[in-house]
């Protein structure tokens, strides 16, 4: 190995070179992002369209399919799947993991666009939307007064908070849920609207006519030049009484002379929002794609310090929803970790080796290994999160391999072929320098392929997979640089005599018993290959029974649930409901916070809930026997299931409280930070597919009462909602079109429509009388003759 040659010869250069690798360690560590897991781009594009107080079925033929047809078009699809209920249609398409995202969400762009005319002009235009695990809410802010109502609240978190949360670079999106945004009413009176002869059309017209400002152009004076602006917004919500809608015979008829103005809040009610009991208003914030998610929830709290004091002191603003608590404790929990399992592997090679020098120079190779490899992790774009921790964890006790291996065979030289301690280093580095190489690419070549994988769970194991391969190859390139320079300059031939010395006692009797264990294998070949074929076989029984989720379950001291009430259900009947269920969520164990939205994003209908649920610490929930105080309280307390127990208990006492109402569909889950991306939240889902969709809701219904009878399966449910019930209104057209009457201010004009009406009215007297008494006031004296 020249390499090591040049190392133990030049040590500057050695200690340099691993210098710089430690240096750029430390300065890539600090610019690391730390988040839950990887960063992953699931090839999922949603397409969501709104067309208000359009029932399922009419949206369905007249947006749903049209846009399905268009999209079935791309190439690469691997799931194309919609769901269309009241007022909303969402279509999601699902790309083989080789199609590029961006690209695959342009064409589902450009094909929507393409059939724009094909759609109805009272749609709002489609949302196109890529599915982003960073889309879920990193933090939840919420804002209540006892003394003011909601729309003043919501008026001082938009003004003084969103918006200036809005400014910070890394933020994305913050979204008013539960809030009463100021809305001006214009009351109509139909009675009055049929004397004056002016369609409700009419009046909305008037009024976006009539509130606007103009840019007038410029006008030159001489040698200056004015812009010229025409103002005709309306100021003072009074002033909207005074628009002018039409002309009746001279006359001006206003607003005023049809109904009258109101200063209020949004009607219909679109969302609620409710913490702990009190009405609140609720900031949802969500960071930009890629960001980090500490250093965003940071900054926000430092914004929220200095936003607090500007606020009125009958304000209380409370971080309820905060990701970055459990992701760092996750992270500092594995940091911990890390550095535990490189002091507890240098602390084993001092048990064997009893030699301090020995075991500094070989423990060495754990930092550097380790904080070398944090530099190709930023240069791959890589974050610190649970699976690159976990990499840089299981890697501990292998970097340490290669160079306990390197200084054994220099022991050796100076102990046994009697080497000075620099040629040792040389010629035991150079001997066994292949078979070291060897054996640390038969490990690489292991979590390499893993890289490689396919499918979702590729995409989480590859970073794993790289940060393995890259410390254990840094490990290496230590071994045969920076171990034998160290043992070159370190060790003494006394050194190696008294580790020698020592091994006469101690080793020579595990050696024995290892010989001893060896000779009776040999002698027994028959014994050990039927040993090792029945250990191999008991993997497979093994396996079956061990059970598979595709993230681990984490105590988080949080979960939501999900609600949605019948169909039909207004806001405040959703909302009476979700009050008898928080009335029953209180009384659990270990609940702290409990946050109610009522259409949070404010895309689905006032049918959908979620419940957040926020915990006690988890150290104030959890027994740990080594505490002495929990473990005298545990053997006292008389009933130690209600002083200790995990989230996955509460989840399972608000299951059974949930089944007091029957008619809610509820599921209780944990928070994984993603967002679905038209996927239900269940780990099961079975399709059903046939051209009859009442027959299909009555199978799924009877598959659900079937599998909620199975034991072990939870909060079944189905995307399979009822009719909305209606009022429909059939209209009669003959009738309609014999009881229109139009104003027609010319007398000719008049005369001929009298007669054409006289003709068509000859076998309906009935329908003439109504007619004429609606007509004759309207004609203009012209007309008369």
């Amino acid at each position: 190995m020249k390499l090591a040659e040049i190392c133990v010869r030049h040590p500057v250069f050695a200690t340099m070179l691993i210098a710089c690798l430690v240096v750029l360690g430390v300065m890539s560590f600090q610019e690391l992002g730390v988040d839950l897991y990887p960063k992953v781009d699931f090839p999922t594009v949603s397409v969501t369209t709104v067309m208000r107080g359009a029932g399922p079925e009419e949206l369905e033929s007249t947006v749903t399919k049209i846009i399905e047809e268009a999209i079935n078009t791309i190439s690469g699809i691997d799931e194309l799947r919609s769901q269309t209920i009241e007022g909303i249609s969402r279509v999601s398409v699902t790309f083989v993991l080789e199609r590029n995202i961006e690209e695959a969400a342009q064409d589902v762009r450009d094909k929507v666009s393409a059939i724009m005319a094909q759609l109805p002009v009272d749609i709002d235009p489609p949302i196109i939307e890529k599915m982003d695990p960073d889309a879920s809410p990193i933090m939840s802010i919420t804002v209540s007064s006892g003394t003011r109502d909601l729309r003043e609240i919501t008026e001082i978190a938009d003004k003084r908070i969103k918006q200036r949360l809005e400014s910070i670079n890394g933020i994305g999106q913050v979204i008013i849920a539960g809030g009463r945004r100021r809305e001006i009413h214009v009351f109509l009176d139909a009675a009055k609207l049929n004397s004056y002869g002016v369609p409700i059309e009419q009046v909305r017209q008037a009024l976006q006519r009539e509130n606007v400002e103009i840019p007038g152009g410029k006008v030159e004076q001489g040698k200056s030049e004015l812009t010229l602006r025409i103002l005709g917004r309306v100021d003072v919500v009074r002033e909207f009484s005074d628009v002018i809608v039409a002309n009746v015979r001279g006359a001006s008829v206003r607003i005023a002379d049809l109904g009258h103005v109101e200063d209020g809040f949004e009607q219909p009610l679109k969302s609620l929002s409710r913490l702990d009991g009190k009405d609140a208003v609720t900031l949802l914030i969500r960071k930009q794609s890629g960001t980090n998610t500490i250093d965003i929830i940071s900054l926000v709290k430092q914004a929220m310090e200095k936003i607090a004091p500007t606020l009125p002191n009958d304000l209380e603003v409370k971080i309820i929803r905060d990701q970055s608590i459990f992701i760092n404790a996750s992270v500092h929990a594995m940091e911990e970790h890390l550095v535990l399992g490189g002091i507890l592997a240098s602390l084993v090679v001092l048990i064997f080796m009893r030699n301090v020098r020995s075991t500094l120079i070989a423990a060495v190779a754990v930092p550097t290994s380790i904080i070398a490899t944090f530099t190709f992790m930023k240069a791959m774009g890589m974050t610190l999160n649970n699976w690159t921790l976990l990499g840089l964890m299981l890697s501990t006790g292998i970097v340490i391999d290669d160079a306990i291996v390197v200084l054994e065979n220099i022991f050796r030289y100076i102990e046994e072929e009697g080497y000075p301690p620099l040629e040792a280093a040389i010629h035991a580095t150079k001997e066994i320098g292949l078979a070291v190489t060897a054996t640390t690419l038969s490990l690489v070549v292991i979590f390499v392929p893993l890289g490689f994988m396919s499918g979702i769970s590729g995409r989480f194991v590859r970073s794993f997979a790289f940060t393995m391969a890259l410390s254990i190859l840094i490990s290496l390139l230590v071994s045969f640089t920076l171990t034998p320079m160290l043992s070159s300059r370190f060790l003494k031939k006394a050194d190696a005599g008294g580790h020698a010395s020592k091994e006469a006692g101690f080793y020579q009797r595990i050696e024995r018993a290892y010989l001893g264990m060896l000779e009776w294998s040999l002698a027994h070949r028959f014994v050990i290959l039927a040993m090792g074929i029945l250990i191999t076989l008991a993997i497979l029984p093994v396996y079956r029974k061990i059970g598979k989720e595709y993230f681990a379950r984490d105590d988080q001291d949080e979960f939501l649930i999900t609600i949605k009430t019948p169909e039909g259900t207004s806001i405040e009947g959703t909302d009476e409901m979700l009050r008898q269920i928080e009335e029953k969520l209180r009384k659990l164990r270990g609940v702290r916070n409990i946050l109610t939205s009522v259409n949070s994003s404010l895309r689905g209908t006032v049918t959908d809930a979620e419940i957040y649920v926020r915990l006690i610490e988890l150290n104030q929930r959890t027994f740990y026997w080594f505490n002495p105080l929990q473990a005298w309280e545990y053997l006292h307390h008389p009933n130690p299931s209600q002083r200790y127990f995990s989230q996955f208990d509460i989840m399972a006492d608000a299951r059974a409280a949930l089944k007091q109402f029957p008619n809610v569909r509820s599921s209780v889950a944990t928070i994984t930070g993603f967002s679905s991306g038209g996927r239900g939240g269940g780990e099961i889902e079975f399709n059903l597919r046939g051209p009859d969709l009442a027959q299909l809701g009555q199978f799924s219904l009877d598959l659900q009462a079937r599998m909620k009878q199975i034991p072990g399966l939870i909060d079944v449910d189905s995307s399979y909602n009822p009719a909305y019930p209606e009022l429909r209104v059939v209209v009669d057209r003959d009738k309609a079109s014999d009881l229109l009457w139009p104003l027609v201010p010319k007398g000719a004009e008049w005369r001929q429509l009298w007669i054409e009406r006289a003709l068509m009215f000859r076998a309906r007297p009935d329908i003439a009388a109504v007619w004429i008494d609606r007509v004759t006031p309207l004609i203009p004296n012209d007309a008369i003759g």
